[in-house]
């Protein structure tokens, strides 16, 4: 991605967002220096003329985080396997199972209030909507196939979901997003149920893309994909691309001993 601006697309008549996007292509962040970064960015949105719309695409250090539909018992490893491993798991605020995280998945979070995003105060659904369309788009971009569940949440491949999705509303805010699987190793996504109540097998654990296609699928590319489509999906006048945090003083990732934990 090496525009400074991205101009939207035509999105056939919808109402769209009345701001400019800010999109930073963070790179790696550790755990809590993500969490840190939500909360600041949240709070920094919230306000009519605060902060614009802001989208983060970044790569989470390995870790678990559990939103609030899942729990503990959908992470199918013990308390002494998580440390061994170096593990954390963390219970979070935003909607959503437990997720694994890791190289070679791309979070995907966006920031806004809904009034920016030409959304009614209550309009979540419209707004999930649209998200999980420009997360669909961006898979089928980059020549894989994508689908949507309509009792479900999220966007599912061949070998399972591949993008997982969650977020939190508060104070006419929306925040956290998704996390779409581009190329990790996808045999220890078989011990977290992302989904454990979703019918079939294959669609209650995380798939890739790489996994679905067969071959290589580079990180810039789908990182450039997902801007795009949540550009046009959202309406967005303009985005202003940015490389890094928004918050420069946040920490790189760095393992801590505390193995679980709940935030927020």
């Amino acid at each position: 991605m090496n525009r400074p601006e991205i101009e939207a697309r035509s999105r056939c008549g919808r109402t769209g967002a009345t701001r400019p996007v800010a999109v930073w292509l963070a790179g790696p962040i550790g755990l809590d220096a993500s969490l840190a970064l939500a909360e600041r960015l949240a709070w920094e949105v919230s306000e009519p003329d605060g902060r614009p719309p802001t989208l983060v695409l970044a790569e989470l250090e390995r870790s678990v985080t559990i939103g609030r539909s899942g729990s503990r018992t959908d992470v199918d490893l013990t308390d002494e396997q998580v440390r061994r491993q170096g593990l954390p798991v963390r219970f979070v605020g935003r909607g959503g199972g437990a997720v694994l995280h890791g190289p070679g998945q791309v979070a995907i979070w966006l920031f806004a209030r809904l009034a920016d995003l030409g959304l009614g105060e209550h309009d979540v659904g419209a707004y999930l909507e649209r998200f999980e369309h420009a997360v669909e788009a961006a898979v089928r971009a980059v020549r894989c196939g994508a689908a949507r569940d309509s009792g479900l949440p999220g966007v599912f491949g061949r070998t399972g979901l591949l993008a997982a999705v969650g977020i939190a509303v508060r104070r006419g805010v929306v925040w956290h997003g998704g996390f779409l699987n581009v190329s990790p190793d996808v045999r220890p996504f078989e011990r977290v149920r992302t989904l454990p109540l979703a019918g079939a097998s294959n669609q209650r654990t995380m798939g890739s893309i790489e996994a679905d296609v067969q071959r290589p699928v580079r990180l810039q590319d789908v990182r450039a994909a997902v801007v795009q489509q949540v550009v046009d999906a959202f309406g967005f006048p303009r985005a202003h691309v940015h490389s890094g945090l928004p918050f420069p003083d946040l920490a790189a990732p760095q393992r801590r001993p505390e193995i679980v934990s709940r935030v927020g």
